[in-house]
């Protein structure tokens, strides 16, 4: 990687602050930034704000207009090189005159991967890659999952007392976290393609699973809501089915469900995995949906299973300060696991204070 300067990643940095400005829109896209500048002068900035419209680098090429010519493109994931809803990035730099492009990624899409790249440097254009990867890869940790293991990243949202009760015995839950808690999980939902939740879920809170929070219904469109189903027992009462977007239920086996799509649902059925969906065949056929990232509100059933089979990402974790007892539901219903080696190693990498509650954020360690 070639040294950078401080100008560098000041423009670097600024360019990571736009993408992540298309958090709730760009979706299935990945979220992208550019700046446009000449030594420390900016020219002109843009980001890539939804999936069909202009990328980064061409918003940031109409701010800059002429004085884009012989400047610094400092963009946050290397400029696409096909046609695709939109012309190639790569092309429209070259034709503007860009004397020198910053990526701090490769595109790890196979339809560009190295192609942008390749084709600014055959016009004369100076390239460079690195400043500030993993910043950039953070950011679209999800796109890259879609692209490169074929599923998209799986959150598993948890809501918990501080002894790890996520419900009473009764199964009353409501709420065990305060109102920026849930506040915040709106916004969880709204980076999402799909919400994920199981059966059980459904027949005891009949949840909605759409996005609610003031200020971001505009900006988002809704996630794709999913049921895991095996047996189809999902009411044609449901809630979520009255509401703006798509349900997909999961189910396998034969049934009949006329009714359910007569209802607004979708209904696909899957392979068994004992007496479960497939959920990795489910992730598979979202990935091919275009769903770069997948939150997982559900029971301890669906939370134990998606962990059992090493389909967890990211876990979010959500405790409140009380206690609720022995006589509880937990956060994971697992096989037996009788030692110590059997235990799932967490790398916590984010504690916040929400509200009155505590939010940790941690990856699991397989």
């Amino acid at each position: 990687m070639p040294p950078f300067s401080d100008t560098d990643c000041a423009h670097m940095a600024r360019a990571l602050q736009l993408a992540a400005r298309g958090l709730y829109s760009a979706r299935p896209n990945p979220m992208v930034g550019c700046v446009i500048a000449r030594n420390e002068t900016v020219a002109g900035e843009g980001w890539h704000q939804r999936a069909g419209e202009p990328h980064a680098e061409i918003n940031a090429l109409t701010a800059a207009g002429k004085d884009a010519e012989g400047a610094t493109a400092y963009v946050t994931l290397e400029p696409c090189a096909h046609h695709g809803k939109t012309p190639p990035c790569a092309e429209a730099l070259v034709q503007a005159g860009i004397g020198r492009v910053v990526a701090a990624m490769k595109d790890p899409f196979e339809e560009v991967a190295g192609r942008g790249l390749d084709m600014l440097g055959a016009a004369g254009v100076r390239t460079e890659v690195g400043l500030m990867r993993a910043a950039a890869e953070s950011l679209n940790e999800g796109f890259i999952a879609r692209v490169t293991r074929n599923r998209p990243m799986v959150r598993l949202k948890v809501a918990a007392s501080i002894d790890g009760a996520t419900a009473m015995k009764s199964g009353e839950s409501q709420w065990i976290t305060g109102p920026e808690a849930r506040d915040d999980v709106q916004r969880l939902r709204a980076r999402s393609g799909a919400v994920m939740t199981g059966i059980g879920t459904v027949l005891a809170d009949d949840p909605s699973l759409n996005v609610r929070l003031a200020g971001l219904e505009p900006a988002v469109s809704q996630p794709l809501r999913v049921v895991l189903d095996s047996r189809l027992r999902m009411p044609i009462s449901a809630g979520m089915l009255a509401l703006p977007g798509e349900t997909l239920v999961c189910c396998t086996g034969k049934h009949d469900h006329s009714s359910l799509e007569e209802a607004g649902a979708e209904v696909r059925s899957y392979a068994a995995d004992a007496a479960s969906v497939d959920v990795g065949a489910v992730l598979r056929d979202l990935a091919e949906r275009g769903v770069n990232d997948v939150l997982v509100e559900a029971g301890p059933g669906v939370a134990g299973y998606l962990l059992q089979k090493e389909l967890v990402d990211e876990l979010v974790i959500y405790h409140a300060p009380h206690i609720m007892g022995s006589e509880t539901r937990g956060m994971f219903q697992t096989p037996s696991w009788l030692a110590l080696a059997d235990r799932k190693k967490l790398e916590i990498i984010d504690v916040r204070r929400i509200g009155g509650d505590t939010r940790i954020t941690a990856r699991v360690q397989y």
